[in-house]
């Protein structure tokens, strides 16, 4: 059956592919994340953009934060990238958002390739 996160995830990929088939590869991530802004809520699907999130340190909340591309349904997080290639730091970025918000399914896309599908990469921690 199903998780919640497969059925956002499946809903979110379908976004991905529309944008990326409008615009093709090669534009800066801020374009593909407010075209994908866009197509989520023509679509209806429930997210928070730049999602803020505090860090502690051994219990100490941290004056630093970082920013979630996208919330969607507060289940799954979406890291927007468009370079040439997803390196291992990119991986890393998305676990370790997954870990500290406790969402246990993102989705690295990367816009900047030929084929929409081959750029997404799903990351799941404890599914």
């Amino acid at each position: 059956m199903p998780t919640e996160e497969d059925a956002l995830s499946y809903a979110v990929i379908g976004t991905i592919i529309e944008v990326h088939r409008t615009l093709g590869p090669g534009l800066p991530e801020a374009v593909y994340r407010q075209a994908l802004e866009l197509e989520m809520t023509s679509r209806g699907i429930p997210f928070e953009r730049e999602k803020k999130i505090p860090v502690s340190y051994k219990g100490t909340p941290l004056k630093s934060s970082f920013r979630l591309d996208f919330l969607v349904g507060g289940k799954v997080i979406i890291e927007c990238k468009s370079v040439e290639a997803i390196h291992p730091v990119h991986e890393a970025q998305i676990l370790v958002y997954l870990r500290l918000t406790g969402c246990k399914l993102g989705l690295l896309v990367n816009f900047n390739v030929e084929r929409a599908k081959d750029g997404i990469h799903r990351r799941v921690l404890n599914l």
